[in-house]
């Protein structure tokens, strides 16, 4: 029983065991479009309630393939010039949108006090790879652009996301050192990354079942997005990582993709990368969407973020 062999914070036992009893169909049963459907009750249930701000407000940039949807986040009306925070959702490249991590900008947002870009990038199956690096990347480098629409000056970038949104943030922030945007990626902080292949770890098979995200689900998402895994705008570290700025990277003790959180962070270190590597055991895969249901997730949520602002301030 995998209860035995690891551990489990109370609150997300309970949480795993609501789950068990409700029972259900996976994503890769029903699809995309009801695996949307899906993502958004499931955090509708289960995660906090968003702060109250003083911006929240929806954008366009050019992309592409046509606009990019966008929405900005702000704890001030007017602010001066700054560090913006670029965040790339997860979903596993077919779900997730702005409104399923609208409470979880709010609360980047909060906690960094920095303005906070959502990107609403295209998804598979329909948009398979590489649209969605490409829209990030159109996007980030929109926000760096400081377009008058955006009506915040950009000093630098703060790359974040979670899950898929963490392989993309590593991705999009490897295009920005490649190319440079018109502000320079200050910190990157991806959220549990898909940064390998993790169906080669040991905790892929740990936890192929049972704590949440699923193995099969993985596997699923993998043929839905599509793409070469020898590209490093598919996976990040079949490229060249010897550029990277300062990153703040954190995992879940109970994640099938823990194990390629923790080889892309070794990686970095070895490379002479700035890095704090956070993981917070007895967690699962998508705590920072579950808040609610999972109340201890917020303190390692803070912690995390915590440790960009310590980041950008050694870089003063």
């Amino acid at each position: 029983m995998a209860d035995a062999e690891h551990y489990v914070r109370e609150d997300v036992r309970g949480f795993l065991d609501m789950l068990k009893a409700m029972g259900g169909p996976g994503v890769e049963e029903v699809g995309a479009v009801a695996g949307r459907d899906q993502l958004r009750m499931l955090t509708s249930l289960a995660e906090a309630e968003p702060r109250q701000l003083a911006v929240s407000r929806d954008l366009m940039c050019p992309g592409p393939a046509g606009d990019i949807p966008l929405r900005l986040y702000d704890t001030k009306e007017h602010r001066e010039p700054g560090p913006v925070v670029v965040f790339i959702h997860g979903g596993g490249f077919v779900i997730g949108d702005i409104g399923v991590y609208h409470a979880l900008c709010s609360e980047i947002a909060h906690q960094l006090d920095l303005p906070v870009v959502s990107v609403e990038y295209r998804l598979a199956p329909e948009h398979p790879f590489p649209a969605a690096p490409d829209d990030c990347e159109a996007a980030a480098r929109w926000i760096a652009s400081s377009p008058p629409e955006l009506g915040r000056t950009a000093t630098g970038l703060v790359i974040t996301g979670d899950s898929a949104g963490g392989n993309l943030t590593i991705v999009t922030t490897n295009q920005l050192v490649n190319e440079p945007a018109a502000v320079p990626v200050l910190v990157q902080a991806p959220i549990y990354p898909v940064a390998d292949d993790a169906s080669q770890h040991s905790s892929f098979r740990d936890f192929f079942e049972g704590f949440l995200l699923t193995g099969k689900a993985m596997q699923w998402f993998s043929q839905q997005y599509a793409g070469d895994e020898a590209d490093p705008r598919h996976t990040p570290m079949a490229g060249d990582c010897s550029r990277t700025p300062p990153t703040v990277i954190c995992t879940a003790g109970l994640d099938p993709l823990r194990d390629s959180g923790r080889a892309y962070a070794a990686h970095l270190i070895g490379q002479g990368t700035d890095v704090v590597y956070l993981e917070f055991p007895g967690l699962i895969h998508g705590f920072t969407t579950l808040r609610k249901a999972i109340p201890s997730g917020q303190a390692d949520l803070a912690r995390f973020l915590a440790a960009v602002r310590l980041m950008l301030e050694r870089l003063g």
